[in-house]
């Protein structure tokens, strides 16, 4: 064999491996930022389940919080205090009738702290608008421990 056929071949062996290893870095930040992203989630989720624990809830599945709020807190922290979301949230805390029979309901204040607690550690910049959203219900201890 020539020498130029030689280089030739090798030319192509070291292009070959280059783009080899291009390709598993790239897969390696890839995994690497995703796996920090679910270390950040269960951080967030365990802090969040450790607050409601707390506050007199039962202990819930952290890794099912991790997988709904992720780390920035999905819907939640998506503009919590937009007309559409208060009227939303506003319907969920009646009595479950539907049409004429629907009607407000008294809510327990602890259920709104837990609200309270995935802003504080999802969205903390947004807990204060939070806070008053809830300051203006009206609420009693309708909860039986």
């Amino acid at each position: 064999m020539s020498p130029t056929r030689m280089q030739s071949q090798h030319r192509w062996i070291y292009i070959g491996a280059i783009v080899v290893l291009v390709a598993m870095m790239i897969i390696g930040l890839f995994t690497y930022t995703q796996q920090r992203a679910t270390n950040e989630a269960h951080r967030k989720a365990t802090r969040l389940n450790d607050a409601l624990v707390a506050n007199g809830f039962a202990s819930r599945n952290v890794e099912n919080i991790a997988l709904t709020l992720g780390t920035d807190g999905g819907v939640v922290c998506n503009d919590p205090n937009s007309a559409l979301k208060r009227g939303l949230w506003l319907v969920q805390l009646a009595n479950g009738a539907g049409g004429p029979g629907m009607r407000p309901v008294i809510v327990d204040k602890q259920i709104l702290e837990a609200g309270a607690e995935v802003v504080k550690v999802y969205c903390p910049d947004r807990l204060d608008d939070y806070q008053k959203k809830i300051n203006d219900l009206k609420t009693a201890d309708v909860i039986n421990d």
